[in-house]
């Protein structure tokens, strides 16, 4: 008997020896972490590489050892060529080469470059008012006579533009007259009656130089004593009669324009810039002008001046460009468009243009990591020229930036993100074997409403664990996907619910039921 309880004994020892070699054959040695490359058993087979470990809640954190996080919940190991062979960090995108090639992405290094643009601008041609002349009487009269009767006619220097007759200048030349005679006559007076005649004749000149009476008819009635009837108004300077209001016959009042004359061998063109551009523009600023009457000839003239205030109706600042008018091709009216020279800058880090993609609330570029990994960054950008635009901060000299296709990856990306939040493939060999083709419509999980937060939209659940994610029993908060889930349930209650991942780290729950 003695000998049979021995032999009892011996056969449960070498069951136990071989059962226990079996589970430890299985489960690894003990210090391998959760997650990582079991021992190979055969010689045929090659050890996987460890990259990192990434966060078990999808969160953009990595750790090349292994840690838990601040829930308890081991960080997950990636390895090269496995199904998690993920990005290095959260945030990248991951391309096999053949679809890069399909997509036909192409980069380009970030350069240093002196940045040289022009801002481009609307204008129009309008007279120098420098050059523009008015002719007006300063006395009370009539006009006698046209010289020149059309509007639009060219006139010189010193032209007879029209005579006018009034009986206050004729007045004026004989006092004028009848004192210089006086002052002839009076040479043997005393010296205080030559004096006051010399004044007296002073004062009649000075009132007919004051009503711009030329010095050549002043010297001709001095010396010939003689008034003429009529007064001859003459052009102030060479140019185009720009208005004409004089008419034979009519009266005209002091202060009455009767001619305007403009000089226009120099024009100026007056062009709206943006807003936004007005920082790049000085004074001195060289200009191009083009008109669509000459498309074959460009105009060059230089800024001169920024005017200092703005039309808000269309969020433009006048500029002043300075042109010669040679043969006076350019009329005033016309229609401009100005191409202004800005101050080039120092060498600056830039980009092309295709590289950057805009949001309107942000802009990014896709830098190339090697080995079809793309990381998304954000960048400030500067001036820009045709080509290139300045990047202020984001982008580093020499670095890889996708100008070609970028759009192609953002699109991917995104629609890799969608489908994502759908639900993530199963946890274990076994799982996936057993799981349908399709993704799951989402992740599920069973516990208990905690509390709820009708403002924030979201509730804590304490919920048992959940396979698909790997998630052991704990306490977190859900968002909600809309309020009228909770119509039928409250806080205490024992619910099963649905949940996908919005973005990295944000749980939302999209179906509850008690």
């Amino acid at each position: 008997m003695k000998n049979g309880a021995a032999m009892a004994i011996g056969v449960v020892a070498v069951a136990l020896a071989a059962g226990g070699g079996y589970w430890a054959g299985h489960r690894g040695p003990a210090n391998t972490p959760q997650g990582a490359a079991p021992t190979p058993s055969g010689p045929g087979k090659q050890e996987k590489k460890l990259l990192y470990y990434r966060n078990p809640m999808g969160l953009p954190d990595t750790s090349p050892v292994p840690k838990k996080d601040a829930m308890g919940m081991d960080y997950i190991a990636v390895f090269a060529g496995g199904a998690d062979d993920e990005p290095a960090s959260a945030n990248q995108l991951k391309f096999s080469t053949e679809k890069i090639q399909k997509m036909g992405v192409r980069t380009e290094a970030a350069q240093l470059r002196v940045l040289e643009r022009s801002v481009r601008a609307a204008g129009r041609i309008e007279p120098d008012e420098r050059r523009l002349f008015t002719i007006a009487s300063k006395f009370e009269g009539y006009v006698e006579r046209l010289h020149v009767n059309v509007t639009g006619q060219p006139v010189t220097k010193g032209q007879p533009l029209f005579e006018a007759y009034s009986p206050e200048l004729v007045s004026a030349q004989r006092e004028y007259a009848i004192a210089a005679q006086g002052v002839d006559a009076l040479k043997d007076a005393a010296s205080e009656t030559q004096t006051g005649m010399k004044q007296l004749a002073e004062a009649s000149l000075q009132r007919l130089r004051n009503w711009d009476i030329s010095d050549e008819q002043i010297k001709a009635l001095a010396k010939t004593g003689a008034t003429q009837r009529t007064l001859s108004f003459r052009s102030p300077a060479s140019g185009i009669v720009m208005e004409k209001k004089a008419v034979q016959g009519m009266r005209f009042m002091p202060g009455e324009m009767l001619y305007q004359i403009a000089d226009l061998s120099a024009v100026w063109v007056v062009a709206d810039v943006f807003e936004q551009d007005l920082a790049l523009l000085k004074t001195g600023a060289k200009a191009r002008v083009t008109i669509n009457a000459y498309p074959d000839k460009v105009f060059t003239g230089s800024v001169t001046y920024v005017y200092p205030t703005l039309k808000p109706e269309t969020r433009t600042v006048p500029v002043r460009v300075e042109l010669a008018n040679p043969g006076l091709l350019l009329k005033p009216g016309m229609f401009a468009q100005v191409e202004l020279g800005v101050s080039v800058k120092a060498k600056v880090v830039t980009v092309p243009l295709s590289a950057v993609i805009d949001s309107g609330t942000r802009q990014i570029v896709l830098l190339s990591q090697g080995e079809g990994r793309f990381t998304p960054r954000e960048v400030k950008l500067g001036a820009r020229s045709d080509t290139v635009v300045e990047v202020i901060d984001g982008v580093k000299e020499g670095e890889l930036v996708v100008v070609a296709a970028n759009f192609l990856i953002d699109a991917e990306s995104n629609l890799k993100a969608a489908v994502a939040g759908f639900g993530t493939a199963p946890a274990t060999p076994a799982a996936a074997a057993s799981a349908p083709a399709t993704r799951s419509a989402g992740h599920q999980a069973q516990g208990v409403i905690d509390s709820i937060d009708l403002k924030d939209g979201s509730i804590n659940l304490r919920h048992g664990p959940v396979a698909s994610l790997n998630w052991p029993a704990m306490t977190m908060e859900f968002k909600l996907a809309n309020a009228a889930l909770l119509k039928d349930v409250k806080a205490g209650d024992k619910v099963s619910v649905e949940f996908v991942e919005r973005q990295p780290g944000e749980w939302v729950i999209t179906s509850v039921k008690k």
